[in-house]
């Protein structure tokens, strides 16, 4: 019965976000609430940055109808204890409430990314406060339980990077969505398997409103006006939803799932690229000297497309990246340390990077060298023709 109310509000999600998005772009469109155009966007023409605003109101009402419905109606056993589980998915509603009003006015008007930082900080202290917070490492670092005064503060900063790493690489069509709806549909399984289903239950709402985003996102056409953006609204709500399920199955708590050993690995397994992405990004601005929220060109999907590829190629091959690290971290969980499997994944993220460095500045030599061919070409013509010129007009 649990799998049915799972599987039905995902495909009702699905069909909710798939009737408000073409309204929200009829919206847009009249009222001319575009993305604006500039050297580090990619897009060229006119589209609308709001299709975020379709994400949150159908992930708290599904919720809420859900849970009222297994409560009241269908007096459901759910396998959990209300008491233990109803604070933290309160606060999650409220977090995302607070980060829908902030990503919206961003998106219309503009916010300070120090304001929007601020409102990140806040929403992230909403999960300690409802009682969700890392308070187990699970041997990595030779750590096991966590004392509240740093397991709090490494929550609430772990919420604040996942949120801003979302944020960084909604700047590729399809790419956001497409991460955030792996991790949920991977945690929201793994949830599944151990029974924890109000958790399940969420991860398949926000999968399901993600669908219909990501083909108006990638495959929708910009000249018949069916393409649309998240925005901030998205992007932020995104980075704490998938914030909520990867400390929620990180944290050591019987009432939400049976102790695992690898459920900290497990966890961020999805984010590793993004997260990695940011920290190498704000490492590299720190390092010559440039504002470290200062946006850029240098995040992984500029780089392939430095290297040639298509947009929904570097897309697709990113996305192959987060499902290589997540099932190799599922896989080795269960054969090595969590430390080991830690030290393979940085290992590994360096190597790619190694190898997708090398072969951009190929590809960049390579356009030099074309390019300097094509100026000496026409170099060479314009002279002749200023030559051939002089000869006809020679008294």
């Amino acid at each position: 019965m649990q799998i049915l109310l799972v599987i039905g509000c995902f495909f009702i999600a699905l069909l909710l976000s798939r009737g408000m998005i073409p309204l929200i772009m009829l919206v847009t469109y009249k009222r001319r609430l575009f993305d604006p155009v500039n050297g580090r966007k990619l897009h060229q023409g006119i589209v609308p940055r709001l299709g975020g605003v379709a994400f949150v109101p159908i992930q708290c009402f599904l919720f809420v109808v859900s849970l009222v419905f297994v409560i009241k109606i269908a007096n459901m056993e759910m396998g959990v204890q209300s008491w233990a589980l109803l604070p933290s998915f309160m606060m999650l509603l409220c977090g995302l409430g607070m980060l829908f009003m902030v990503g919206v006015v961003d998106d219309l008007i503009g916010v300070s990314y120090r304001w929007k930082f601020v409102a990140q900080i806040l929403a992230a202290a909403f999960f300690p406060l409802s009682g969700l917070w890392i308070n187990d490492l699970y041997g990595v670092g030779l750590i096991v339980s966590l004392p509240a005064w740093i397991g709090i503060p490494l929550t609430m900063f772990m919420v604040v990077l996942i949120i801003n790493a979302i944020n960084l690489i909604d700047g590729l069509d399809g790419l956001c969505s497409s991460v955030v709806a792996m991790g949920c549909l991977v945690l929201g399984s793994l949830f599944m398997y151990y029974g924890a289903w109000w958790h399940a239950l969420f991860a398949f709402i926000t999968l399901g409103v993600l669908i219909p985003f990501f083909y108006y996102n990638v495959f929708g056409a910009t000249r018949r006006r069916r393409r649309i953006f998240m925005g901030d609204t998205g992007s932020m709500t995104l980075g704490y939803s998938i914030a909520f399920l990867a400390i929620s199955f990180a944290m050591n708590n019987t009432y939400i799932r049976p102790f695992s050993e690898g459920a900290i690995v497990v966890a961020f397994s999805t984010l590793i690229i993004p997260v990695m992405d940011v920290a190498r990004v704000m490492f590299v601005r720190w390092r010559v000297g440039k504002p470290v929220f200062k946006p850029d060109r240098n995040h992984l999907h500029h780089k392939f497309l430095r290297m040639g590829m298509s947009h929904r190629a570097a897309m697709l091959s990113i996305l192959g990246l987060v499902l290589v690290f997540c099932l190799f971290n599922i896989v080795m969980v269960e054969l090595i340390s969590n430390n080991l499997v830690i030290l393979c994944d940085i290992g590994l993220w360096l190597g790619v990077h190694w190898i997708f460095e090398k072969i951009e500045q190929k590809h960049i030599k390579k356009q030099d060298a074309e390019t300097q061919v094509i100026v000496s070409v026409q170099i060479y013509r314009s002279n002749t023709e200023r030559k051939r010129k002089g000869v006809l007009h020679a008294p």
